[in-house]
């Protein structure tokens, strides 16, 4: 695997760890800002918008453009975002910061996803994800957890600075170590690219990894509370349990990365179940901290095991456009990172408890596997045809039989 992928994963870890902080944030961030728990939440949600708006504008926008160079703008700009969110007075403001840092994210995460597939076999793809996403599963371990530790210890815009730092860093690695990459030789073509929406799998694949991401991330977003309030933890356990999430994921990542190649949709159909399985738990068992703790890590590992195989489909099924399939796929986890703690956030405010946000999001990654056989049943078909028509145009086809 060519170093400037790890670098790609290092960076990737900033950007995971402000995506993510807020789960162990929330309680202060709500207090100081005079604004409910589930309205600290939407702070997710405005995160996940600017990835999702952000994605494929940034992709469009960078299409010609030197990789290199566009990938510093990026993290510049993101860590400028974090500066901001930690200077901001007023709530408003914080929302903003986190939807231009989310517009700064998207792109970096779309085109570092696009050069580190270019850099790689076909069959390495999701190990090349893998190591991406192996940032933000190491974001879960440390960043989020150390994220919340600050904002227990030094209040929660301690946690932005922090990660305004990580960008600092992240910034010299992309400009010591990734070496200039050269546009390719037949220049992209936004027309061609925008075909693959022509393609019903690549809209499975958005819906799929949507609602796999969503069911997770509706109950993820509101872990902290649910812990405090319905578990009976104290606020200090709350990073441990978060870290335990994190691990989770990295264990998810590492497993998922080496098997999805060979078994994708074997990979998506049992991470996606695990992950319904370990919702319904969580709403079952969370009033116990000892089940609550269990499933955090049990919900990181499924999770994180899929998003390989996620990640690697979309780029499987739009082939011909591999910067606008990094940006799909972006904007995709990020409608369900939108979509997830908006419907918890929902059944909050609703007056329900905060288990129920696991009952939620485990109705979204049911769907999520009813759209998984749907996809699984059309690669069949289609698998079936360039089989069939393959044999008819072979020569041995055409011999007599005997």
């Amino acid at each position: 695997m060519p170093l400037a992928v790890y670098i790609l994963g290092l960076s990737v870890f900033a950007l995971g760890t402000s995506e993510f902080m807020l789960s162990g944030l929330l309680p202060p961030i709500a207090e100081d800002m005079h604004v409910s728990i589930p309205q600290a939440g939407l702070l997710n949600s405005a995160f996940a918008i600017g990835m999702v708006v952000g994605a494929p504008l940034l992709a469009v926008a960078t299409l010609r453009l030197p990789r290199k160079a566009t990938l510093i703008a990026l993290i510049t700009v993101f860590g400028l975002g974090q500066v901001a969110g930690a200077l901001a007075p007023t709530y408003s403001l914080l929302f903003a910061s986190r939807v231009i840092s989310a517009l700064a994210c998207a792109g970096f995460w779309a085109l570092g996803a696009a050069v580190a597939i270019s850099m790689v076999k076909v069959n390495q793809r999701a190990r090349a994800m893998a190591v991406m996403i192996g940032g933000l599963s190491i974001a879960n371990v440390l960043g989020v957890p150390a994220g919340a530790f600050l904002g227990e210890q030094l209040g929660w815009r301690s946690a932005f600075w922090a990660v305004g730092v990580a960008a600092a860093v992240a910034l010299v690695g992309v400009l010591t170590k990734i070496p200039h990459i050269p546009l390719p030789a037949e220049r992209p073509e936004l027309r061609r690219e925008l075909r693959i929406y022509g393609d019903r799998q690549v809209w499975l694949a958005v819906v799929i990894t949507a609602l796999a991401a969503g069911g997770v991330f509706c109950a993820f977003t509101y872990l902290s509370p649910l812990l405090t309030e319905v578990s009976g933890l104290d606020a200090g356990w709350v990073p441990w349990v978060l870290a335990l999430f994190g691990v989770g994921a990295l264990v998810g990542t590492t497993i998922g990365g080496r098997v999805a190649d060979a078994h994708l949709f074997g990979v998506l159909l049992s991470g996606i179940t695990g992950s319904t399985l370990f919702l319904v738990a969580l709403a079952l068992f969370g009033s116990s901290p000892v089940a609550a703790s269990a499933l955090a890590f049990l919900m990181g590992v499924s999770a994180f095991y899929t998003a390989p195989a996620l990640n690697a489909r979309m780029f499987n099924v739009a082939g011909a456009a591999p910067t606008l399939a990094g940006a799909t796929t972006t904007a995709a986890f990020n409608l369900g990172n939108t979509g997830g703690p908006w419907l918890g956030g929902t059944v909050v405010d609703a007056g329900f408890s905060y288990e129920s946000t696991a009952w939620a999001g485990a109705a979204m990654t049911v769907v999520a596997l009813g759209a998984t056989a749907v996809a699984l049943r059309v690669h069949r078909s289609r698998s079936r045809v360039v089989t069939g028509s393959a044999h008819l145009e072979s020569p041995s086809s055409l011999a007599p039989v005997e």
